[in-house]
């Protein structure tokens, strides 16, 4: 049963667009209004601050699911049904697609990393291009999920994503932790075949132009190259959010809400990325544990495996390959 459909609840998909616009217009435009170089304290703020965002929304929609489901007439015809049970039940779904989609954007940061690196993006413009990277990320996810939201009402669309996702996590295992190279990348090959590049970096510009001609910067390249790779990402984390939820509402609102603090997380584990060298092998645990609920788990619990049971799974996988890195990185530098 769809709580939430768009034709009822157009004004709220609305609302919450209007809302991140505004926050992010004030992130733009007041609090990073001027290139900077973002320190470990101020991305750790501003994660702490996307995190409890979050959570005071998901609260909040917690609060509005109760007063729906106990006072709207169509739930109270309804026999055996609990309100306060199916609020905690929306609210569970939005919190582990939340912990799923946020997991899942470590490997962005990865990306973001080997991106930057390759592009010789200083610091001081980095945020910039995470910015309007991920405002197009918004825009792409968004689309996404209007499209899974019919999709995914197919069985045959359900056993396909799913066992995209095993594969993809099965992928992820045998790549290990090797590090990737961009010099034979095939986007980077074709970006360059329709673009004149400028070679150098000129300050926060995306575009430049040199004797009437048009040329576009490494922070460009780079921008462009992380939307499209976020697309391809996009393919793995929408699913694997319908899997534990049939809701689109609470897909977009807990990928967006992941999506905006990636920035402040990447400055924040910029410095220790190279610790956290088993955390892949936790991604890819979770991809294939998604993939097998939404191909099997879901039908054999009656058409939902419980949310509480997947979100200790997640924490645990998760929770297991940064415990075992922290403990292995250690390990290695007393050595």
């Amino acid at each position: 049963m769809i709580h939430f459909n768009f034709n009822e609840f157009w004004w709220f998909y609305l609302s919450f667009v209007c809302f991140i616009l505004v926050v992010l217009a004030l992130d733009l435009g007041i609090f990073h209004k001027k290139a900077h170089e973002v320190g470990f304290k101020e991305a750790s703020i501003w994660t702490a601050f996307w995190t409890g965002l979050a959570l005071v929304f998901n609260y909040l929609f917690y609060l509005y699911c109760l007063h729906r489901f106990s006072t709207h007439s169509a739930y109270l015809l309804l026999d055996d049904f609990d309100p306060v049970l199916q609020a905690k039940t929306i609210a569970l779904e939005f919190l582990t697609g939340f912990v799923v989609e946020k997991s899942l954007a470590i490997d962005n940061i990865f990306v973001f990393a080997v991106v930057f690196s390759y592009f010789g993006i200083p610091k001081i413009y980095q945020h910039r291009v995470l910015f309007w990277g991920i405002l197009g990320a918004l825009i792409f996810r968004a689309i996404f999920v209007a499209l899974g939201s019919v999709l995914m009402e197919y069985r045959w669309v359900i056993l396909f994503f799913g066992g995209l996702l095993i594969l993809t996590g099965v992928k992820m295992f045998l790549a290990g932790t090797e590090e990737k190279n961009l010099n034979d990348n095939v986007i980077i090959k074709i970006l360059k075949k329709f673009f004149k590049v400028h070679p150098e970096i000129v300050g926060q510009k995306f575009f430049i132009r040199i004797n009437d001609v048009q040329f576009v910067t490494p922070l460009f390249l780079a921008l462009v190259f992380l939307e499209l790779t976020d697309i391809v990402f996009a393919v793995d984390s929408v699913p694997a959010i319908f899997s534990l939820t049939k809701e689109p509402l609470i897909v977009f609102t807990s990928n967006i809400f992941a999506i905006l603090g990636l920035r402040s997380m990447y400055f924040m584990l910029a410095g220790v990325m190279d610790k956290f060298i088993y955390i892949k092998y936790g991604l890819a645990s979770v991809l294939v544990f998604v993939g097998f609920k939404m191909v099997y788990l879901n039908e054999v619990f009656g058409g939902k495996f419980p949310i509480m049971w997947s979100l200790a799974i997640i924490g645990i996988l998760i929770g297991a390959s940064v415990l075992a890195s922290v403990v292995i990185s250690k390990r290695d530098d007393l050595d």
